[in-house]
């Protein structure tokens, strides 16, 4: 019960988490995305010093995986807290599928109402691929410890 109460947490805290970023107005999200750029960048170049990189198109990645990893992160603590609710198999999939897209929806329409950013159908598909891609990981990797779980176990229990 408290696994399942806990799991639920994370689930709306993570949303609040993206609620928060995208109610940022455009030159403060810029400001954050543009500052991770950078980092990034004079990595690479003391890796790979001959490496120009423009920090325009560097920034434009950066934003787009932002997206990507915060809605795959998503994805896994939906279909958890699914799981640990007793809704597991393609049920729980679809379920927790179906919850991260309708969220990437409502966050691009949040933000049509924060100034200087907008809605962008693009956003909506990079969101729902980084869900389904953490709903993936996260019932591959369920299956394998769950198999590997039962391996050890003597017949008859």
């Amino acid at each position: 019960m408290i696994y399942k109460s806990i799991s639920w947490i994370a689930v709306v805290l993570w949303m609040a988490f993206i609620f928060y970023l995208s109610a940022q107005v455009a030159e403060q999200s810029n400001n954050l995305s543009t500052g991770i750029t950078e980092i990034i960048i004079e990595v690479v170049e003391k890796v790979v010093p001959e490496k120009e990189l423009d920090i325009k198109t560097v920034n434009h990645f950066v934003r787009k995986n932002a997206h990507f990893f915060t809605y795959f992160m998503l994805g896994i603590l939906v279909v958890n807290a699914l799981a640990a609710s007793g809704v597991k198999g393609f049920k729980g999939i679809a379920i927790a599928f179906l919850i991260c897209v309708l969220y990437a929806v409502s966050d691009e329409v949040h933000q049509l109402y924060v100034p200087g950013r907008g809605c962008q159908i693009t956003d909506v598909f990079i969101d729902s691929g980084g869900a389904l891609a953490g709903i993936s990981l996260f019932t591959v990797l369920r299956r394998v410890f769950t198999r590997w779980r039962h391996r050890d176990m003597p017949s008859g229990m």
